[in-house]
């Protein structure tokens, strides 16, 4: 049976008039999208045939700021609750074919263009707006992703190296599991980092709950210690000596802070 259109003067009446012969023709072109609207909506409270629609009008009405605005949140939206990319792609190139048949109709009724140039010059309007749509989405949505990842990577990190104050200046490190490439790393990391930012002078460091190390790592490990006992200087500083190989422990006794050697120095000549 022939659809009936509501005539109208302008497209974008046109376009909210016809809603519901609009979502038909939609969910015709989005055949695998069209059985997860409601676990969408359920999900992550995300209504696909009601933003559709808002999709079309914004750009029909080339308003670009609000488009904008709308797919960077519907990127974070659908990166928050881990929907399927491959869906909002179906979904999206459904809404560019559903809005062309419609601007068609439209055509069709109100004999709308009088030249062809008219007609080219709506194509890239629609087409760019579109894409320009898509393209803000995706960059939102891994951006959302990117973030969350690197939250969970310093998550991670804050875990595998549980470095635990007990006084103002002393602190332990309890290492517990497998210490692979990676965890030497993280381990080297964080550890010089938080003992120059929480002036930590004395660390013990928890071996007991160790399952394995493999030799390199044990020669990472040792490299680490020996950067420990220099960390009066810099931590990049430190790290530069300990990939370097070098070491001060033949020639001269090193010492956490000058404080703290002043301060043995002086208890040892008051003695």
């Amino acid at each position: 049976m022939e659809i009936i259109y509501n005539q109208r003067e302008k497209m974008t009446d046109f376009i909210r008039d016809n809603k519901q012969s609009f979502q038909d023709k939609l969910l015709s072109e989005a055949v695998n999208v069209a059985s997860k609207i409601t676990d969408i909506l359920e999900t992550g409270n995300i209504d696909l045939l009601k933003n559709a629609q808002k999709l079309s009008l914004y750009v029909v009405e080339q308003k670009e700021e609000q488009l904008i605005a709308f797919a960077q949140q519907e990127g974070v939206a659908w990166a928050e609750h881990s929907l399927t990319l491959a869906f909002k792609l179906e979904w999206v190139q459904a809404i560019r074919r559903t809005l062309w048949h419609f601007i068609y109709q439209y055509d069709r009724i109100n004999n709308h263009f009088n030249s062809r140039e008219e007609f080219y010059a709506l194509e890239k309007r629609i087409n760019d707006k579109v894409d320009q749509f898509l393209n803000t989405f995706l960059i939102s949505y891994s951006k959302y992703k990117d973030e969350l990842i690197a939250s969970q990577r310093d998550l991670v990190e804050h875990l595998s190296v549980p470095i635990i104050p007990l006084s103002q200046s002393v602190a332990v490190l309890p290492l517990i599991g497998m210490v692979d490439t990676y965890r030497i790393q993280t381990i080297e990391g964080k550890l010089l980092t938080s003992i120059s930012d929480l002036k930590i002078q004395t660390l013990i460091i928890d071996l007991s709950g160790i399952a394995n190390m493999e030799m390199h790592v044990i020669d990472h490990f040792q490299k680490i210690l020996t950067g420990i006992s220099m960390m009066g200087c810099s931590a990049d500083l430190v790290r530069t000596m300990i990939h370097s190989g070098i070491s001060f422990e033949e020639k001269a006794e090193t010492k956490g802070t000058l404080q703290q050697t002043l301060k043995e120095y002086l208890e040892l000549h008051q003695m």
